[in-house]
């Protein structure tokens, strides 16, 4: 068990992306489950030989290699910038931490740490930067949920059906997992990053000097990998762009998000956007630098009369 004291520490959420990248690679290794993407998964595989080594261990897998993001607009680039500036220290530290065989790994902690960040921006250009903008959509969705909950009701609200190995306690976060350890979170609070890959584990960061995060499963992951239906009845009333825009907007979403979803453009799709808004069907709210779209009561309630 972990205990993770927030005391008068808050909670704030960002996104990850090569988080997702060591989902991918966990996912080859059997070691991470993607709902409805199996067959998606086993088709993009590439030989990464040290770093599935390293992600394979059973218990412990590093943290230098997805370093905690920032904030929600946090790039697979700026990750890697701060992977290949982990020092030397650091990087021995933690791979000497991790339960598997990594005798194939240069003996040169630099050296080593410069061969799985390449490896990690191989798979993330041929994996998972294809597939962004939809998994982005989904995380982007989570954390709109969330925030929501925090809002209504407060820390409670957060952690209430994140993940069953979570729960709040009191001041403290426990999280049931195998390691034993109890921490006092410092100003900077406890990180809260949802990721597509996780399902159906969660994970802790607490290794100096990173930052506290907490790795859950997110939201709607299976919807992912199945296309979303427009009905006919809904179409035949505000035409068939607006109702699978409306249909799609499910979960809150970004213009270039639904576009790269819908295989449209992004000037189509801003424009049923607009009309749909002034309508009463869809409203906006923001996420630091990205407005995004959701379907309002009223556009709910077309939905479910006439879908």
């Amino acid at each position: 068990m972990v205990e993770l004291v927030l005391s008068t520490a808050g909670v704030r959420f960002a996104i990850s992306p090569l988080e997702e990248v060591i989902g991918v690679v966990r996912g080859w290794l059997g070691k991470r489950r993607l709902p409805g993407g199996a067959g998606w998964l086993g088709q993009q595989r590439l030989d990464v030989p040290e770093l599935a080594a390293v992600l394979g261990a059973r218990h412990y897998i590093t943290e230098f290699l997805s370093p905690p993001p920032a904030t929600a607009e946090t790039t697979a680039d700026e990750q890697l910038r701060v992977l290949r500036g982990t020092p030397p220290g650091q990087v021995e530290l933690e791979l000497g931490m991790v339960d598997a065989d990594l005798s194939g790994l240069p003996a040169r902690p630099v050296e080593a740490r410069d061969l799985l960040a390449d490896q990690l921006e191989a798979v993330w250009h041929h994996t998972v930067e294809p597939e962004w903008a939809r998994m982005r959509e989904v995380l982007a969705a989570d954390i709109a949920y969330r925030t929501r909950r925090l809002g209504a009701q407060g820390v409670a609200g957060v952690f209430d059906g994140l993940h069953p190995r979570v729960r709040l306690t009191g001041d403290s976060v426990l999280v049931d997992i195998a390691a034993r350890q109890r921490l006092e979170l410092d100003e900077r609070g406890l990180l809260l990053v949802p990721s597509v890959f996780a399902w159906p584990s969660v994970g802790v960061v607490t290794v100096a000097p990173w930052q506290p995060t907490l790795l859950y499963p997110a939201r709607g992951v299976a919807s992912l990998w199945t296309e979303p239906t427009t009905p006919e009845a809904l179409a035949g009333v505000v035409g068939r762009t607006k109702a699978m825009l409306l249909t799609t907007l499910d979960r809150p979403a970004a213009t270039t998000e639904l576009a790269a979803r819908l295989g449209l453009a992004k000037g189509t799709v801003s424009a049923h956007l607009t009309a749909l808004r002034a309508a009463g069907l869809t409203a906006t709210t923001r996420q630091g630098h990205r407005v995004l779209y959701r379907r309002t009561e009223l556009g709910d309630a077309l939905c479910a009369g006439i879908g």
